[in-house]
């Protein structure tokens, strides 16, 4: 396999072959270590040292299901410090087969310029002039590529929130549609990509598979065929996502208090019945849109939808949890087409769906715009389009929305906004948000299957830390596979486990063991804490706003019970 380096300032393209340290990693891991080693710590996000690090995992662009998930990783403009954020669709799977394990982005160029890097069938590499894509939304830009270059490519892209380097700015990657619907959008790394002057990377269809690394081609055979036995017998993957999606959280999470709502100061929504995952698969069937969708490559779960209009006209895809939370809870809205609408602009636009939902609820409790105001929700993502004062403001995310209204309820950490579960009313959540080295996530560690299936006490302090702790570092080791987080859950008892390990082994000719998989995670999250100390974050950087600690979230009328001390114990 080999590595593409791309030099914004001198634009040259270059390859070389994979250095032996980098030789087992993948995804996560990969963009983790190389930017520890590469980029100075203490660097400005968005100047000339800092890197951009496309990495499919180490399994993408082999024939195991679920397996096209990529890493995008860099020094974040929004947390400060390391960040990886993973996006699905067609990427990680061309980059794959393609032979590339990772796509290197450095340097800046001068004068604003914008180009388009496009790679070919064969992997071969070039940077070319994207001026006339300038100012284009994400929609728009990816027609026109396709066009261009032919169906059978898949596209990275940024928005006018990148260009503008604002710090919740996504990436958005094509699915099998030729949609730009699935987001890199956690840690501002869309900015990252418009520092470097680069609107979007176009990656042919390979011909045929790499198979050039494969070390057991037979026995990876096996483990695969294992695996996908698993993913469709598991209750989670195999009956609930096909049916209504990550969706079917919103009835579970709010009957636990734990939906946080009308900007986390309630555990509910009310109306949440309205936006629930029974509503959604019921609302998309009647209108002859999908409920049971192919949205990423090689997937088999197909827990992604396709949202229709009254009309049947396409709106967005795939309409999912943490977006109806943050787009709907958050800002009291229950109209499911607002939240459709909010969820197509934030992606057009090139936006984190949940730092921006956030943000509007920050917004809409500092008396800016009322609770429950979809059109007013939906002007305010246009004022980001249009690099409105207030639009500039909104697209750095809740942290500038707070200091802009001098408000004191942020839910935020590393200024990154909570995910869809209130850590007061899952405290384990709420220690993941503190700890982990990419601020507040819903990847990181999510316990939300433990409470729901009663091993864990959401409410009470006992076994929390280990829990997030272990959670971490199982996530952690997942990303680096190439695997999409939501098949973890069937993965998870020893036999699937040995099948993931047959594959792993198959694949890089290693000789892993269950431990060694702990030791992997391990080392991704201290090579992640080992950068962020560099780069001046320390344990006061992992706390929950005050508020957390001081306000009771209604039904339960709990705070956070985490000690400072316990948290500084979790990733120890």
């Amino acid at each position: 396999m080999k590595l593409l380096r791309i030099n914004m300032g001198s634009k040259t393209v270059t390859e070389e072959n994979v250095p032996e340290k980098y030789a087992e990693l993948g995804g996560r891991g990969l963009t983790a270590v190389m930017i520890n080693s590469e980029v100075p710590p203490t660097c400005d996000p968005l100047g000339p040292e800092n890197k951009l690090i496309f990495a499919p995992g180490f399994l993408s662009g082999t024939s195991l299901v679920n397996s096209s998930r990529i890493s995008i990783g860099a020094k974040s403009p929004l947390t400060g410090g390391i960040k990886e954020s993973n996006a699905g669709g067609t990427v990680a799977a061309f980059l794959g087969k393609l032979g590339i394990k990772a796509v290197v982005v450095e340097g800046k160029p001068d004068g604003g310029e914008l180009f388009l890097l496009r790679i070919d069938e064969n992997g071969n590499a070039a940077l070319l002039s994207a001026e006339n894509y300038k100012g284009i939304r994400t929609y728009a830009v990816t027609e026109k590529l396709l066009q261009s270059y032919g169906e059978k490519n898949a596209v990275m892209c940024i928005g006018p929130a990148g260009e503008y380097q604002l710090a919740s700015a996504s990436i958005q990657t094509s699915d099998v549609d030729g949609h730009p619907s699935r987001a890199a959008g956690r840690g501002g790394l869309g900015a990252v990509m418009g520092s470097k002057g680069l609107k979007a990377i176009v990656i042919a269809q390979p011909g045929k598979r790499n198979d050039d690394e494969m070390a057991d081609p037979e026995a990876f055979k096996e483990g695969a065929t294992a695996i996908a036995k698993f993913i469709k017998e598991d209750v989670f993957t195999g009956i609930m996502l096909p049916e209504q999606g990550t969706a079917s959280l919103v009835a579970a999470v709010n009957s636990m208090g734990a939906f946080p709502s009308y900007n986390a100061t309630k555990g509910m929504l009310e109306g949440w019945e309205k936006i629930s995952g029974d509503a959604l698969a019921e609302t998309i069937k009647k209108r002859g849109g999908e409920t049971t969708h192919l949205g990423c490559a090689q997937c088999i779960v197909r827990c992604s939808n396709r949202f229709v209009d009254e009309g049947g006209e396409y709106v967005t895809s795939a309409l999912e949890y943490e977006t109806i939370w943050s787009m709907g809870g958050m800002t009291g809205i229950s109209d499911i087409d607002i939240i459709a609408r909010l969820d197509f602009l934030a992606d057009d636009i090139g936006v984190d769906t949940m730092n921006t939902g956030v943000a509007v609820a920050v917004a809409m409790d500092a008396g800016h715009k009322s609770f429950g105001d979809g059109r007013a929700a939906i002007e305010m993502l246009e004022e980001i389009a249009r690099g409105t004062e207030f639009g500039r403001v909104l697209g750095n995310g809740p942290e500038a929305v707070g200091r802009h209204f001098d408000h004191h309820r942020v839910p935020a950490v590393k200024g990154q906004s909570i995910a869809a579960y209130d850590p007061r009313g899952m405290q384990g959540n709420g220690v993941t948000y503190a700890t982990s080295p990419m601020g507040a996530d819903h990847t990181a560690g999510n316990l939300v299957g433990s409470y729901l299936g009663g091993v864990l006490n959401p409410l009470e302090a006992e076994g929390q830390v280990e829990a997030s702790r272990n959670a971490q570092i199982k996530i952690a080791y997942f990303d680096c596979t190439g695997l999409c987080m939501l098949v973890a859950s069937a993965l998870a008892s020893p036999e699937s486990v040995d099948a993931l390990l047959k594959v792993i082994n198959a694949k890089l000719g290693t000789k892993m063991g269950h431990d060694d998989l702990t030791t992997m995670g391990l080392k991704v999250l201290g090579v992640e804490k080992e950068f962020n100390r560099k780069a001046g974050l320390t344990n006061k950087d992992d706390r929950l706003p005050a508020f957390f600690h001081e306000e009771p979230l209604p039904p339960h009328n709990k705070v956070f019970l985490i000690s400072d001390e316990e948290l500084d114990s979790t990733l120890n």
